[in-house]
């Protein structure tokens, strides 16, 4: 099952081969580890950061499902929200129009009913889930592929204050510690491991989302999936968790069932939806600006339509020119 997943590799040798060189070298002494652990700590005081050794009764349960689980997380926040129900929504970075509104509104229904959403900070699908469900004035909780006090990309600090003031930011990684390539896969078997299923809204055919499902496989979570455009082929990876045999997810009702939580009804994703009804707007989210050819992409709208479109937002102050020929939603 899941032939989508295994792609002749395990996840313990995905980590082992994009984290390759990041740990090689001399081996630290003794005397060397307490000097880091020691800064490490003194940072971490500094920037409020609170640890969570794996031998603290607040370790999150779902650690006991990783093969090789974090000694420390790191975290900015609340921690309470650990002992709630959690589903993680994770996506495409260049997500489409739809895949954005599908995962705020998703992300919206699901922190109504009390669920912790968890994702990864990141630009496109997972911004959309956290701002969804900071707009139900729910819980969600951000992994980090750097340190826990830095913020990545840079034009989501005021995102991160946000989930940290709502639910918290974590990592697995010292304070300090700059994001690298190898570090995000790393940080999506801690995504998974949080949450009691992993929801792909879009994925491509090598996506890091699909990462993220396979870690949540191994882990005997639930995988997930929502159906996209089969004449785009922007989602054929979540296709193929489908035809694998991942649930369909039509709405939040659909998550709720798979993981045992009561449901209370909620509109399916045919339905309307905050953004859904303007795809330019769907495609603008404060602090991402994007150009006219990311803009046409995304909503599906031609170059030569979007001018007058964006110049009418623009006058009703929904958007502003960004510099560069980009715009961004205010």
């Amino acid at each position: 099952m899941f032939e989508a997943l295994r792609g002749g590799r395990s996840p313990a040798q995905i980590l082992d081969e994009q984290c390759a060189g990041s740990t090689r070298g001399q081996a630290p002494t003794p005397a060397s580890l307490r000097d880091r652990a020691a800064r490490a700590l003194e940072r971490g005081r500094a920037e409020a950061l609170t640890p969570i050794p794996w031998t603290d009764p607040r370790t999150p349960k779902g650690f006991h499902h990783i093969v090789d689980p974090p000694p420390v997380l790191w975290l900015r926040g609340q921690h309470e929200w650990m002992e709630k129900p959690a589903v993680a929504l994770v996506g495409s970075r260049a997500g489409s129009a739809y895949a954005l509104a599908v995962a705020e509104k998703l992300a919206d229904d699901l922190a109504a009913q009390g669920v912790v959403v968890v994702s990864g900070l990141a630009r496109g699908v997972d911004a959309a889930a956290h701002r969804g469900a900071l707009a139900a004035g729910g819980v969600t909780v951000a992994v980090l592929g750097c340190g826990a006090d830095l913020v990545y990309p840079r034009e989501h600090r005021r995102l991160a204050a946000d989930v940290a003031a709502h639910g918290a930011i974590v990592s697995e990684f010292p304070p300090g510690t700059p994001p690298r390539p190898g570090f995000f896969p790393r940080r999506n078997r801690i995504i998974s491991a949080l949450s009691r299923a992993v929801v792909v809204v879009e994925a491509g055919e090598k996506s890091g989302s699909l990462i993220t499902a396979r870690f949540a496989a191994e882990q005997g979570r639930d995988v997930m999936a929502v159906p996209g455009n089969v004449l785009s082929g922007r989602n054929r990876g979540g296709h193929a968790l489908l035809r694998d045999g991942a649930r369909l997810v039509e709405s939040a009702d659909d998550v709720l069932e798979e993981i045992g939580l009561t449901v209370s009804r909620t509109p399916s994703l045919g339905g309307d939806t905050t953004h859904a009804a303007d795809p330019i707007e769907a495609c603008l989210y404060e602090g991402e600006p994007l150009d006219l050819d990311e803009i046409s992409e995304q909503s599906g709208l031609a170059v030569s339509l979007l001018l007058p479109r964006l110049l009418d937002l623009e006058l009703r102050g929904i958007v502003r020119r960004a510099g560069g020929g980009r715009f961004v939603r205010v």
